[in-house]
């Protein structure tokens, strides 16, 4: 009797296997090839940390088989030296004895580790350049910077040479080259992440982020690092406009947050929109902040509260770098690029009370954005100020700017919350981005919001870059909703001061609209401004005859000026119409 032959079908299984590996085998060297060819200067090491393998069918494949990464050159892998962005820290450090946690938790996860990426010294800098290692390319503008501390984590994303990278954002190391490079950027909240197997900056800021092109690729890794299952997915019950932070920047509102309101709309309706101006938040929400914002010098006032927040921020980071990292430097002097130099080679002193001073910031700003976003709410705001620097330009060492771009990331760095940056396409030649922040620990709900949003936001992207109005401001309608809904939000908040104001901007803005006559009038009401009152009220019904609240706030209006008959027939025209 023949030896018994296998039944056709197992042929066709091993068949399919044998592809599969040669299929992924065939990536992984295309990706290696690329790599080698043309890096954009991002790789500082090759190399390869293979999963396992596959499990047969029917079991499902792992869950990042067959995806690609890279790390920054700060965690701990394995038999390799770490550099955290300087060669003398290589040289006088020794090989890890073990990979890093989260690393090894994607490898399982069926992703392919392919080398580590360039990093600014020691991961102090927001630049992305890094004279020893090289400033790697920006792969959507090759004449400015690719942004830091996690630059060649980030180029290596957009040059597709991976489908997602791991670094480090303690003040924006992920946040701000995920924005300059156009790609994806991931700040989880702070603990989110395991940091062992990482090179600390700032113990009580520093969190693992990562980036990717892909959201569904950015929502995947950030399950497998946060090891959380997958649950209900929830959408927004609100989704909060910061005005004041959108109002600063070059970039045109019709190119950055009406893009965000539009989707909303769409996707959600306009009753999610809200508007609020932070500094204003911030100032009547966290009182230690109040009190810094309020010191003088020379008689004048210090700084904004948002500017206050970003000083807190690089106050804590240089404090807590130099606890770990003192010695070192001390001991080894590396030479440095002057920024960083300067940070840490000047003379700083530091007292108890200052450290829990800035501390109780830290805790009264965690409590304020999960007041204002409580569950389900998304706070939106511009990732940076302004467009990324050139190559040896001077914004590179200016103060002013890195101050007006730290001012929006300290909010997520102090609070501790999570927070997404997200690609809006280019403006004037460069990358524009937004950014969605999300209360502390809600980092699934944040992830699984964008991912709801993000073809519907791409959509109103390309409808904007195609779109022949007038770049430079959005429309006086568009401005108007936007000061109504102002004066909504001061409304709710008993300010009827500041409404009046948002109500009369709206009427200036767009002058036949009975609504925005009808609520500065109840704004009016509650000050006793009732000859106002009357008048707008007036005014409403005459553009809209059919505007129950402006009858019946007149006939109020009248009531409390003695004119009774007039308020009683004010009230019954009221009944009238609405029963019509």
């Amino acid at each position: 009797m023949g030896t018994p032959q296998p039944a056709n079908h197992v042929w066709v299984i091993l068949g399919l296997g044998f592809a599969g590996i040669f299929l992924i085998t065939a990536k992984l060297k295309k990706k290696k090839k690329s790599v080698n060819n043309n890096n954009f200067g991002a790789f500082i090491h090759n190399l390869q940390l293979l999963p396992p393998p596959p499990p047969p069918p029917p079991k499902a494949p792992l869950p990042l088989s067959p995806l690609t990464f890279a790390l920054s050159d700060l965690f701990d892998i394995d038999g390799h030296v770490t550099t955290f962005g300087h060669p003398e820290w290589a040289r006088t450090h020794e090989a890890a004895s073990q990979t890093c946690p989260v690393v090894s938790a994607l490898v399982e996860g069926g992703a392919t580790c392919i080398g580590t990426t360039v990093v600014d010294e020691l991961a102090l800098g927001l630049s992305g350049e890094n004279k020893h290692y090289g400033t790697p390319t920006n792969p959507a503008l090759p004449a400015r910077v690719p942004g830091g501390s996690s630059s060649g984590a980030a180029v290596a994303v957009a040059a597709n040479l991976v489908d997602f990278a791991l670094g480090v954002d303690t003040v924006g190391g992920v946040r701000v080259p995920a924005g300059f490079c156009g790609i994806l950027g991931f700040r989880p909240s702070y603990g989110a992440v395991s940091h062992v197997g990482s090179i600390p900056v700032s113990k009580s800021l520093d969190t693992i982020g990562w980036f990717a092109r892909d959201p569904n690729i950015l929502r995947l890794v950030g399950h497998i690092l946060m090891q959380v299952p997958y649950i209900f997915q929830r959408n927004p019950r609100q989704i909060i406009i910061a005005d004041d932070c959108f109002q600063q920047l070059n970039v045109p509102l019709d190119r950055s947050s009406q893009l965000v309101i539009k989707s909303a709309e769409k996707l959600f309706g306009r009753q999610v929109l809200k508007h609020i101006n932070l500094e204003d938040y911030l100032s009547s929400n966290v009182p230690t902040l109040k009190e810094l914002s309020s010191l003088k010098t020379n008689g004048e006032l210090k700084v904004s509260s948002l500017k206050s927040l970003a000083n807190v921020m690089q106050f804590l980071q240089r404090h807590e770098f130099r606890l770990v990292h003192e010695e070192w430097i001390n001991t080894v002097k590396p030479d440095l690029h002057p920024a960083v130099s300067a940070d840490l080679y000047e003379k700083f002193e530091v007292s108890d009370v200052e450290v829990e001073h800035f501390k109780s910031i830290r805790n009264e700003m965690r409590a304020a954005v999960r007041s204002l976003l409580k569950n389900e709410g998304i706070l939106v705001i511009p990732t940076g100020a302004d467009p990324p620097p050139k190559l040896g330009g001077k914004e590179i060492s200016s103060k002013d700017y890195w101050s007006h771009a730290f001012s929006l990331l300290s909010i997520a760095s102090i609070s501790g919350c999570c927070q997404v940056t997200i690609p809006l396409g280019i403006y004037e030649k460069c990358p524009v981005s937004v950014s969605l922040i999300a209360r502390h620990g809600n980092d699934c709900f944040l992830l699984d919001t964008l991912q709801t949003m993000y073809s519907t936001l791409q959509e109103q992207v390309d409808i904007a870059a195609k779109s022949k109005s007038p770049r430079n401001v959005v429309t006086k309608e568009e401005a108007a909703e936007i000061a109504k809904e102002r004066g909504n939000q001061a409304y709710k908040d008993k300010q009827w001061q500041k409404a009046i104001g948002f109500y009369s901007e709206a009427i200036k803005l767009s002058s036949d609209n009975a609504t925005y006559y009808s609520n500065r009038a109840q704004a009016s009401l509650e000050l006793g401004s009732y000859l106002q009152a009357e008048s707008d009220c007036t005014k409403a019904i005459s553009l809209d005859k059919k505007n129950v609240k402006a009858y019946f706030r007149r006939g109020r209006a009248r009531e409390m000026l003695g004119y009774y008959t007039d308020a009683i027939d004010g009230k019954y025209i009221t009944i009238v119409t609405y029963y019509k």
